[in-house]
């Protein structure tokens, strides 16, 4: 199954459940900016997961990734926690990273709690 070249999955440590329903934005930036733009947005499944960002690879769509551009994954998480009744601290969840090779996939793996969050790059 061909997937979207950059994926995501939101766990839910508070409770110890996939985090259902968390939007998600993928944004990049221009060469020699800081400034980032949006790319991509969806939502996590009932798994935590979200696949369907960017077109599958090779399915024709122009819509690549790009060594040493800057990319941006946005949760807002703070939505999430509401639609459940709880607070949080961190109202969005932001994770910066660069493209070292456009042909891996990148999975960027994100639990969550009302008041910490930690990350790191999965496979």
């Amino acid at each position: 199954m061909s997937k979207s070249a950059v994926t995501c999955h939101v766990l839910d440590s508070s409770i110890g459940k996939p985090a259902a329903g968390v939007q998600v934005v993928l944004q990049h930036t221009e060469a020699g900016s800081d400034v980032f733009h949006v790319m991509a947005s969806g939502e996590t499944d009932a798994d935590g997961r979200c696949s369907t960002l960017l077109p599958p690879r090779g399915s024709g769509d122009n819509t690549e990734l790009v060594h040493g551009k800057t990319y941006k994954m946005v949760f807002k998480t703070k939505d999430y926690f509401v639609s459940s009744e709880r607070k949080c601290f961190y109202p969005w969840v932001e994770i910066i990273f660069e493209i070292e090779n456009p042909k891996e996939h990148y999975h960027i793996p994100l639990l969550i709690s009302p008041y910490s969050y930690t990350t790191y790059r999965g496979s």
